[in-house]
């Protein structure tokens, strides 16, 4: 054992694992996509190549909506991943047997990549069938002492979760807040439905299938802890908009805020998720216990964990639902700027408006219009109609401000304007220092410094706001890491499972510290651990990263590495970086190696590798084009994404004797030693 190795400072051994979604396996029984017990084979596959660690994507019930991030119920797991053969009542059929594959077979066994809505509509279709011919005999588990019966009372959040997916059906998928009934719901409300013998057949359906899943993915979870694999799922921070959670548990969330990302170099606009944000304050009142239950039932199947957007846990970017990006988003918490502190500025009334709202010139009005190729009468016209429809005179000045009726982007969206007047609103919109977001409570708005009030300020003016703003974020800095401790203390405290975060982003300096003092992995993508600060923006030495760390050169939101190496990497500044200054140009099984035996070799913890960069160390499974092996481009809703396969089956993988060889050896790199002083600085 290495001295590196006897200096493991957490329980968990040093492993080399493998990133899959569960969709994406290839069973010798599976159809079209890939299924919990398929996870097996691909255990011992894992076992057979050395690998001790199979990370997955989240295997929640997102309906009919393929981001894995969308989530129905943060409990029910996905239909999609049942093996319909392998239920109890479809073995005692044999003619159904053949109907699954004839329904399935037919139409999606030799698909690339899974036709997601049409395998899932067929795999319904076919549950619903099967229901039907046993409901009787299913009916009678769930009486007494059935085998049904003990399930449901070991999983209460089902009758939740059944009752708002017999709703949701009939309501043709739609969203809760769209529905002509039952929006708004209380815990009684949901008993009573659940109750209603006139609705039981339809709740016990989803119960049934939930049982089902429950079964089959435990089994697969035991026997790879059987082979001594840890399985690591992944818990995304926050529940869809339109989920069970939120509909039944309104108190714990913030609906009226969206959560999302502050603007950057890659979204100048900030991202709005459209999640609703937690209500910690009402969490905390019942000691986080919907948190805690969602731990307990992922402890059933995962010995790690991925905490998803760990950032915000510390702190969240938070939108108003009036609007569309999040340019005017603020953290929340925060703390927030008041009318005494802008009046110690020196600002009057008057003067803290206009700092908090945008003052619109009525010349730019006419400006904004004049660029659109309109006769003089028709321009005169259009530029009244925003006038009208859209802004409010301030006295008789040439300034004019937001009618109260607009409270965001997506009431500016609305208002019947010609394309450039309502283009140059929504730009004009964050036209602002602060955001009043609560009365006589502000948030520095995100592109303060280039607002028209901005630029009114005296020098001396801007210096006191700039150390005003500075005493706020350190404040605001002490408040994110009191929560974030608080509540990852919480997680930590409530499971077994071993915490692994997802923390990239603008990171505070507080979320280190607390991950450290915590013992919680972070997790650190090499093509993103650069000092970019220094000249060159050098990588961060392997041998550097922290032992608590989990290591990975791509991530399902990311190009593989082979897409990188091909179309974006520094490719000789990453060759010098990891020693090979004469790697191939071109990417063969040859770099592959090169490059993936020195992340092996990370200090990390735990190494871990999309299954599509592992595969390319055989040319066996290379696709023509390595685009074509992503599973999510990021800012794209298509058919495409989340829909990735394997290039071949789980059986057809192992027989590639080559490959696993090549991957065998990879889990025997020792880690790098750090370099020496003299060596510091040198990575150009």
């Amino acid at each position: 054992m290495g001295l590196a190795q006897k200096k493991q400072t957490n329980a968990e051994p040093r492993l080399v694992g493998t990133v899959i979604p569960v969709g994406a396996l290839r069973g010798e029984q599976s159809i079209g996509v890939g299924e919990f017990p398929d996870l097996i084979a691909f255990g011992e596959l894992c076992k057979k190549m050395g690998l001790g660690l199979i990370q997955i994507l989240p295997v929640n019930d997102t309906g009919y909506d393929s981001s894995p991030y969308c989530a129905l119920s943060a409990c029910a797991l996905h239909p999609l991943y049942l093996r319909i053969q392998a239920i109890p009542e479809a073995g005692t059929d044999p003619s159904f047997i053949g109907h699954i594959e004839e329904k399935l077979g037919t139409y999606f066994k030799d698909e690339s990549r899974f036709p997601y809505y049409k395998l899932l509509r067929a795999k319904m279709e076919l549950l619903w069938k099967l229901y039907t011919t046993h409901e009787r005999t299913i009916a009678e588990k769930a009486k007494g002492t059935g085998s049904l019966a003990v399930w449901i009372q070991e999983n209460p959040w089902v009758k939740e979760y059944a009752v708002y997916r017999r709703l949701k059906e009939t309501n043709g998928e739609k969203s809760w807040k769209t529905w002509f009934s039952h929006r708004q719901v209380s815990a009684e409300a949901i008993q009573a439905l659940w109750d209603d013998p006139n609705l039981w057949k339809e709740h016990l359906f989803w119960v049934w299938v939930q049982e089902a899943l429950d079964t089959q993915f435990r089994e697969a979870a035991d026997a790879l802890k059987a082979l001594g694999i840890i399985l690591e799922g992944d818990l995304p921070i926050l529940m869809n908009e339109d989920s069970c959670d939120v509909w039944a548990h309104p108190e714990y969330f913030h609906g009226e805020l969206s959560a999302g990302a502050p603007p950057d170099m890659y979204s100048p606009l900030g991202q709005n998720w459209g999640f609703p944000i937690y209500n910690w304050q009402a969490q905390a009142k019942d000691d986080y216990t919907w948190w805690k239950n969602r731990l307990k039932v992922a402890e059933k199947y995962y010995g790690a964990y991925r905490i998803d957007h760990v950032l915000g846990f510390f702190r969240i970017w938070a939108s108003a639902r009036e609007d569309t990006s999040a340019i005017l988003g603020r953290f929340v918490p925060m703390v927030p700027f008041t009318d005494k502190e802008l009046s110690g500025l020196g600002f009057d009334q008057s003067r803290i408006r206009w700092v908090s709202l945008p003052h619109i010139p009525t010349g730019e009005v006419w400006d904004s219009l004049r660029t659109g190729g309109l006769d003089p009468v028709s321009l005169a016209a259009k530029v009244e109609q925003v006038f009208t429809l859209a802004l409010d005179r301030i006295g008789n000045e040439d300034l004019w401000l937001f009618k109260k009726a607009i409270r965001g982007e997506k009431d500016i969206e609305a208002l019947d304007l010609h394309p450039a007047a309502k283009a140059y609103l929504l730009a004009a919109w964050d036209n602002r220092i602060f955001l009043e977001y609560a009365k006589c409570r502000y948030a520095p708005v995100w592109y303060y410094r280039n607002s028209r009030a901005y630029a009114s300020l005296s020098e001396e003016e801007r210096n006191n706001l700039e150390v005003l703003m500075e005493q706020h974020r350190q404040a605001s800095e002490r408040d994110w890491e009191k929560q974030g401790k608080k509540l990852l203390t919480v997680l930590k405290e409530s499971s077994s499972m071993l915490p692994c975060a997802e923390d990239l982003g603008a990171v505070p300096d507080c979320v280190p510290r607390v991950l450290t003092k915590l013992k919680i992995l972070g997790l650190k993508v090499i093509r993103w651990s650069r000092r970019w600060d220094e000249p060159g923006k050098p990588y961060i030495p392997l041998a550097e990263y922290p032992v608590l760390s989990v290591c990975t050169p791509a991530v399902h939101d990311s190009s593989t590495l082979r897409e990188w190496w091909e179309k974006e990497a520094d490719k000789q500044q990453f060759a010098n970086f990891i020693g090979e200054p004469f790697l191939s140009s071109t990417y063969n099984p040859g770099t592959a190696k090169s490059i993936l035996t020195k992340i092996a070799g990370a200090a990390s913890q735990f190494r871990v590798f999309q299954i599509q960069d592992l595969l390319h160390l055989s040319l066996r499974w290379y696709a023509p084009d390595p685009a074509r092996e992503r599973i999510n481009v990021p800012g794209t809703v298509d058919n495409f994404n989340w829909t990735y396969r394997l290039p071949g089956s789980i059986k057809d993988i192992g027989e590639d004797q080559y490959l696993v060889q090549a991957v065998r050896e990879l889990t025997e790199v020792a880690p790098a030693t750090k370099p020496s002083k003299a060596q510091k600085g040198k990575n150009p």
